[in-house]
């Protein structure tokens, strides 16, 4: 594509698309020139409630939007209280107006939604039961998944001149079968390989807590998107933290499984195929545990989603996890700090006050030193950064002439100092076998842990810092640590920074390190993240679901 003569210079190919992907939303659907001045003026948009203020949603659609879990919509839908259209009428509402305030998504189809929500409602009451166990639900997903007759362009310029996709992705084609509508694709940053989600098509995702903060990524058009209530059910993926970061950055629930536990085949990438490396993973974001529960129950279910996707592993899904005592107390590991990466001031104290909650209710608390340097976090961030970069690279931005957006431009590493843990200079294969001997004494020396400390989860920060300013987030060294194991994490939102309670600044000096500023974060969502090992994703969101419900009481004391 790059050796191509180009039709049109990148500049007028994004013209065109902002203003085809305009035209898709219904004119009765845009905010006043009042009230976006209003969001313009206003950094703390979940505060002012735009949706409400607006008069662009009725009554019973704010209701709908705001009061519900996907969860509990779902029995309404399943038993004819409410109708699809009714429902995805309202999602369709309020991410028009999220899309206007925040730009968190990338492609829209109402039309074929409320079809799809009109049909779903014939079908309930023509045969008198749900089609499947998402019946009528409004879910949103990331721009990388592949919707029949919609662009999958993921934030590149070049992929503008690509045709609509022709056939549904794995997920979409299972989430479909289960009775799901799909309203709306979200936005990423440009490479997808940093935490600020931003690209010259669709511009920066904004955070609705606070809009000079970043929403993460890079599915950070769905946590903003879910923050803001325009979706309770949305789904991302995740190899380096990017369901995980967008949902502690945007105050949401997120769930990033077991590689393939959820399938992960037909969606659109830029990356080089086939060569070792990190495996992403699907998963949800949500505003409650057992939504997160919802969609992978719904999705794994009697382990059929293999003959969706050949990578996906034919596990079912356990209704009561395996090797755990349901009445008994947990043994929590918690990890310790790394010198290289300090935590912010609100992420330790939220950190210590998740501890303090479940020593209170009798759990154990075993604390995780770094006694061997394969267990630190900073090894195991060199060792996922030197995986992302040894390999051939495609220069996707060249194709169209695009620059590279400013977080991407800054190509930020683990550490601005430190040898890589693998030599380099080695060929292709030498380089692939060290690596893999540097990963598996990782694997080993987590393992001998959870053996020896009877763990039966760890507890986590979920990154060094909140969100933080624009194009600041720097590299994922506490999310990234276990995408390298392919364990299961849960993200729980777990308080708010606070100039008033940690008022020092704190100086990194590093760009790969943010630094803190308590005036900038002040009001942000902290968060933990709740690991199990591999495959024990069942029992990850079970133990997340026990602390949530602890830290919901002690935050109430």
């Amino acid at each position: 594509m790059a050796s191509e003569a180009p039709l049109r210079n990148w500049q007028d190919l994004v013209t065109a698309k902002r203003h085809e992907c305009e035209q898709k939303i219904p004119q009765d659907w845009f905010l006043s020139a009042d009230q976006l001045a209003l969001a313009q003026e206003t950094p703390r948009l979940l505060d002012i409630g735009i949706p409400r203020q607006s008069g662009l949603l009725s009554e019973v659609e704010l209701d709908l939007t705001e009061n519900y879990t996907a969860s509990q919509l779902l029995v309404k839908l399943t038993s004819g209280q409410v109708s699809s259209l009714a429902v995805t009428t309202a999602f369709s509402k309020r991410a028009a107006i999220a899309q206007q305030v925040v730009s968190c998504l990338t492609e829209t189809f109402f039309p074929q939604a409320l079809e799809r929500a009109k049909y779903l409602d014939e079908y309930l009451q023509r045969e008198g039961k749900p089609i499947g166990p998402l019946h009528g639900l409004p879910i949103s997903m990331k721009d990388t998944f592949c919707v029949e007759g919609v662009q999958s362009t993921i934030g590149y310029v070049a992929f503008l001149k690509n045709e609509p996709a022709k056939t549904n992705s794995a997920l979409v084609k299972m989430l479909l079968q289960l009775g799901a509508v799909l309203y709306v694709k979200t936005n990423i940053p440009q490479t997808m390989m940093t935490a600020d989600s931003e690209n010259n098509i669709f511009g920066r995702t904004l955070n609705p807590h606070k809009t000079t903060l970043t929403a993460g990524g890079s599915s950070g058009g769905e946590g903003a998107l879910v923050a803001f209530r325009g979706s309770i059910l949305g789904v991302g993926t995740d190899i380096a933290g990017s369901i995980r970061i967008p949902a502690l950055c945007c105050g949401v629930y997120g769930f990033k499984p077991t590689a393939n536990r959820i399938p992960f085949g037909g969606q659109v990438s830029g990356a080089e195929e086939g060569i070792p490396t990190l495996v992403p993973t699907a998963g949800p974001l949500a505003h409650s545990i057992a939504d997160l529960k919802l969609l992978m129950r719904s999705v794994v279910a009697d382990g059929q989603a293999w003959k969706y996707d050949s990578a996906a592993v034919a596990v079912p899904w356990q209704t009561t996890p395996s090797g755990i005592d349901v009445s008994g107390s947990l043994t929590i590991g918690v990890l310790a700090e790394d010198e290289h990466f300090p935590l912010h001031p609100p992420v330790k104290r939220a950190l210590e006050r998740a501890v303090e909650a479940l020593k209170r209710r009798g759990h154990r608390i075993v604390r995780i030193g770094a006694d061997d340097e394969a267990q630190s976090v900073a090894y195991a961030s060199c060792v996922a950064f030197q995986y992302f970069t040894y390999g051939p690279h495609k220069d996707l931005l060249a194709a169209s002439g695009e620059p590279a957006v400013t977080s991407v431009a800054k190509a930020v590493g683990p550490m601005s100092s430190g040898p890589y843990p693998v030599q380099q200079g080695l060929g292709p294969f030498e380089t692939i076998q060290a690596l893999h001997v540097a990963r598996q004494r990782i694997h080993d020396i987590w393992r001998r842990t959870w053996v020896d400390q009877k763990l039966d989860v760890i507890l986590a920060p979920g990154a060094q810092n909140t969100a933080v300013g624009h194009d600041t987030y720097g590299w994922p060294p506490y999310t990234v640590i276990w995408n390298m194991l392919d364990y299961p994490v849960c993200i729980i939102p777990f308080g708010k920074a606070s100039k008033e309670l940690d008022p020092e600044p704190m100086t990194t000096g590093d760009n790969a390190q943010p630094d803190y500023h308590a005036d900038e974060v002040d009001g942000a969502p902290c968060a933990i993240q709740i690991i199990t090992p591999r495959f024990q994703d069942e029992k990850c969101l079970w133990a997340a679901d026990v602390i949530d419900r602890v830290l919901a009481v002690y935050e109430k004391e």
